[in-house]
């Protein structure tokens, strides 16, 4: 039986073209590899840029989750840079990271305001912006993963600055890219193309393409930049399915190393747990990446800081390595 409560009318919505949208992040936000960018040292980065190289000559997982607030920051060219040089053989971002590679490679900007657009109710609810839900379901009908399809979009078409998308360097290398929805998030489940069934099932593949990254860990590094709820929840359950399988087969993956990068400072050691009275308990990146599930083997490293200036520095640092 179809649902019984009312259902919110799409077509009655207003969708404009970006060229009347104001963008809060210009082409020139964007780091060039030679720029300058705010200083950032810590002991610690030598040590993970020495295990990302290890886990690259053991053909280990090197794996990189981040939120879209780091392509925000303007650091595509340097993430492009470790996927050229095989450093990083694995993405994973959330469904705004999609968006905004997107817009970057279309127009050479991205980011509205929502202060300024909520109170109209057009905040999101831009046209060629929407596009990418045709894309999906075209993505969905080839059965690949969202990440990979958008990618491939992205490489083969004539946007003026694809050269900037993280999505189209990764499809042309051949690294996965894996992009983890959740519904109602994203700006692009406003619009009136928006397909869930496809959308669910391009993520969804995503998410076994990265389970899948998980059965590599061993002796590998996971990365995870600015993703406070996507990064630990998506890759504490695919650990426990890579892991799962590997003790039926006798193996174990518990040997690798994960690095949390942030803006969230951790009080204490960052290797416990802070008790579950003390609101930082609740940070899942601390308990889940850098506790739990290392908590048999494995190490980890965090970096507090802006990620304009941590990625490049962990670049620098794998440079130096």
């Amino acid at each position: 039986m179809p649902s019984r409560y009312t259902r919110f009318d799409r077509s009655r919505l207003s969708v404009l073209p970006l060229s009347e949208r104001a963008n809060d992040l210009p082409l020139g936000r964007w780091l060039s590899l030679e720029d300058p960018v705010p200083p950032f040292e810590h002991p610690d980065l030598a040590a993970v840029a020495a295990r990302l190289s290890a886990a690259a000559s053991a053909g280990a997982a090197r794996v990189l989750m981040m939120g879209a607030h780091v392509l925000r920051a303007g650091v595509n060219r340097h993430i492009i840079d470790l996927i050229e040089r095989g450093v990083l053989d694995h993405i994973a971002m959330n469904g705004a990271g999609i968006i905004h590679d997107y817009e970057l490679a279309r127009i050479g900007a991205t980011t509205e305001s929502v202060a300024r657009y909520i109170r109209s109710g057009q905040f999101g609810l831009w046209r060629e912006t929407g596009e990418l839900n045709d894309w999906i379901k075209a993505v969905n009908d080839e059965e690949l993963g969202l990440g990979e399809g958008i990618g491939k979009q992205i490489l083969e078409s004539d946007f003026p600055h694809r050269d900037l998308s993280v999505l189209a360097a990764a499809y042309r290398r051949g690294v996965p890219v894996t992009s983890h929805v959740g519904i109602g998030y994203d700006i692009l489940h406003e619009h009136p193309n928006c397909d869930g069934a496809a959308l669910g099932a391009a993520s969804y593949r995503d998410f076994l393409i990265f389970a899948a990254a998980m059965e590599r860990m061993e002796n590998g590094v996971l990365l995870s930049f600015g993703s406070a709820i996507m990064a630990p929840e998506v890759y504490l359950k695919a650990l426990a399915m890579a892991r799962n399988v590997a003790h039926q087969q006798g193996r174990a993956i518990r040997n690798f190393t994960t690095a949390v990068f942030d803006m969230v400072p951790i009080r204490g050691d960052i290797h416990r747990e802070l008790d579950k009275t003390d609101p930082g308990y609740y940070f899942r990146p601390h308990k889940t990446i850098l506790v739990r599930t290392v908590a048999d083997g494995g190490e980890s490293f965090y970096f507090c800081g802006d990620h304009r200036a941590t990625f490049p520095a962990l670049r620098e640092a794998v440079l130096e390595a």
